[in-house]
């Protein structure tokens, strides 16, 4: 036979944070979304407060070369870093925004800061002599050519019985 006994009714805590479950968290964060759904974003970096935001990025195989695009709303390209080292491309950005305003005798502030650093590995053909980078309307460019060279090592092994 199982007896069922009924837990005592807990008293909630003077303060929320220490009364937390990961179930209540859940559903916060769940109806945090809701909320949130269909809301214009102000700027990258509005993506919370429990991590680095980071850039959508995109690595194609354009025939003769590589393109990689990066989404950076807000940003220009003075706020965006391109280094090319030991085959790894790193895409880095810093902005901060600042909005000072006076309602009504009140005196609003707002402060933000973001970074974001991006390491892609490039393929064995890409060329690192041939590397150009364009920024327009929040949408960095950046274009590998191909080393023809490294592309004629490639050969097939036949297979032995």
């Amino acid at each position: 036979m199982t007896e069922i006994t009924k837990s005592p009714t807990r008293q909630p805590s003077a303060s929320p944070l220490l009364d937390q479950t990961p179930m209540t968290w859940l559903r916060g964060e769940i109806d945090r979304l809701f909320e949130d759904f269909g809301q214009p974003a102000r700027s990258i970096f509005n993506f919370g407060s429990r991590g680095t935001p980071v850039p959508p990025m995109e690595l194609v195989d354009a025939g003769n070369a590589y393109r990689l695009t990066a989404e950076l709303p807000g940003m220009t390209d003075k706020d965006v870093t391109i280094e090319l080292a030991a085959g790894v491309l790193s895409v880095a950005g810093e902005k901060s925004e600042s909005k000072d305003r006076d309602e009504g005798g009140c005196l609003m502030s707002e402060r933000r800061y973001g970074a974001f650093s991006r390491q892609i590995a490039l393929p064995k053909d890409a060329d690192r002599d041939s590397v150009s980078a364009s920024f327009k309307n929040g949408l960095l460019t950046v274009t590998i050519g191909k080393d023809q060279k490294a592309a004629a090592e490639k050969r097939t092994i036949a297979i032995k019985d």
